[in-house]
This record gives structure tokens, sequence and C-alpha cells, in this order.
């Protein structure tokens, strides 16, 4: 029963349930970054580079009947793939950085109001009483 109880213990912690959102969500953002590049900068990229898209560009490489292909267009996308996902990434990073910055700046307070009028009688009354 003690491994079981600590596997649950394990599991239920905070830091877990929080990593388990992340992943699920990361996938899901992932799956997003994905259809975009694929379904709108790809088209526009395959366009300008003469109607083909990364993934049809290969090289093949021996003699005779061994002969391997290189799909090094492939590896192009998912470069570009890559480096939208990190562009991403950092611009919602950015965009969350300055939120908290903005959210948990403390308010710059200027000079303290001048006491009410009451208060400056009752201190210049001390004052004269002191002063005897």
């Amino acid at each position: 029963m003690g491994f079981i109880k600590e596997f649950k213990e394990f599991a239920m912690r905070g830091n877990v349930m929080d990593m388990a959102v992340g992943i699920i969500i990361g996938t899901a953002f992932g799956k997003i970054v994905s259809s975009m590049v694929e379904d709108m900068i790809m088209p526009i990229v395959g366009a300008v580079s003469g109607g083909q898209s990364f993934n049809a560009y290969s090289t093949k490489v021996g003699a005779g009947d061994i002969v391997a292909e290189i799909k090094w267009g492939k590896f192009v996308q998912t470069v570009v793939d890559f480096m939208i996902v990190a562009f991403v990434i950092f611009i919602m990073i950015k965009l969350m950085n300055r939120a908290t910055s903005v959210v948990s700046k403390p308010k710059v307070e200027g000079p303290p109001p001048p006491p009410p009028e009451d208060i400056v009688l009752l201190r210049e009354i001390r004052d004269s009483l002191a002063k005897r």
C-alpha cells in the first residue's frame, strides 16, 4: 500500500497537475501553429518558390541499385515550423510580461495631502502649550 499511496501523493501534487495542463495546452497550441504554417504561410512560400512546398524537395544519392533519397525539404519545413512557433511563443511571453508589469506596477503617489484644518489648529495649540 505504501507505493500506491506515494504515487497518489505524487500525481496529485499541484506542480504535476500544472505540468499536465501545460502539456495539454501546448499540444493544442502546437496543432494551431502547425495548421497556420501548413495552411496559411506555406502556400504563400510555395507560390513564391515556384508552386512547390518544401516537402517536395529532395536529393537522390547513390549509384546502381543502392539509391538513398535525402528529403532535405522536410527538414527545411520543420525548421520553418520551429521558427514560427518560437516567434509566436516569444511574442506571447513578451505580452504576458508587459501585462504582468502593468498589473503589478506600484502606483506612484504624489506628496501626501495637507492635513485637515482642525488638525492644523490642534497642532498649533499643542505647540503653544509646549512653549509655556
